[in-house]
């Protein structure tokens, strides 16, 4: 019978698998394909990707699995899977050593677990629903940090910030010049991560996938803090935007990106 403990040893052994596979491979030449003007792919997304894959079907036969690089397993399982194989690849292209492995297990459409594994410096960020989140076995909560002014905030930038003028400047204008500095790494699941250890107050990002926010999301909320929509609406995988925090500073950060927003944007 499948228990949640079965899955959260096996979550975290593939996560560091994964993650070791990466680590040992990123100074080599990679063979890059790409997927958009900007947006690319290298033959170390696809070996990280099949090691998990081939993980999962061997221990969970039947489970379904949706990731980054291939089409949806669809078995109509109540149990899923959802795997970022190397988040941060245009990072790992260049020699860029911040990356990670995202894994999140779904049941009955709830986030159940979410490992987040940074290979580089090891360290794996887990979260089980309702037991809290941790880094390598140590206890996490957000930061008390309770002023915007003081906070340090991470986002990113869609791929197709050439041609969509809901690109995310507006935002980052707004924050940089409201919050005490604001990072962007390349990582949306570390930037979360980050922000579930105390390291960020506040986290946005436009047009992620569910493969970029499924664990990020259940470590950041088990750590105490809070995830909307830009609006402060509930956020949910299908959601086209993402707003965390450790909630302290979320009103605020809702009012500052509610002022930047023109309205022929979202």
């Amino acid at each position: 019978m499948l228990t949640i403990n079965d899955c959260r040893r096996f979550i975290e052994a593939v996560a560091q698998e994964a993650g070791a596979l990466l680590r040992g491979r990123i100074h080599e030449t990679h063979t890059v394909q790409y997927k958009g003007e900007i947006n690319l792919v290298t033959e170390a997304d696809r070996l990280s990707e099949a090691l998990i894959v081939e993980r999962i079907r061997g221990a969970f036969p039947g489970h379904d699995i949706l990731t980054e690089e291939s089409p949806e397993t669809a078995n109509g399982s109540e149990f899923r899977w959802i795997v970022d194989p190397l988040d941060g690849t245009t990072n790992y292209a260049h020699g860029y050593p911040v990356f990670c492995v995202s894994i999140a297990f779904e049941a009955e459409g709830k986030i159940r677990l979410g490992a987040v594994f940074n290979p580089m410096l090891g360290e794996l960020f887990v979260a089980e629903e309702g037991k809290g989140a941790f880094l390598n076995g140590r206890p996490l909560k957000v930061s008390r940090t309770a002023e915007l002014s003081r906070g340090l905030l991470a986002t990113g930038f869609p791929y197709d910030i050439r041609d969509d003028r809901n690109n995310n400047m507006n935002y980052f204008r707004a924050l940089a010049m409201s919050a005490q500095a604001v990072r962007r790494a390349g990582s949306a699941a570390l930037d979360m991560a980050y922000l579930a250890a105390g390291r960020f107050e506040g986290f946005w990002e436009l047009k992620l996938m569910p493969w970029d926010t499924a664990a990020g999301w259940l470590l950041v909320t088990e750590a105490g803090g809070v995830v909307t929509d830009l609006k402060g609406s509930p956020y949910g995988l299908a959601s086209p935007h993402i707003l965390a925090s450790n909630g302290l500073v979320h009103k605020e950060m809702v009012g500052v990106l509610a002022k930047a927003d023109p309205p022929d944007m979202l």
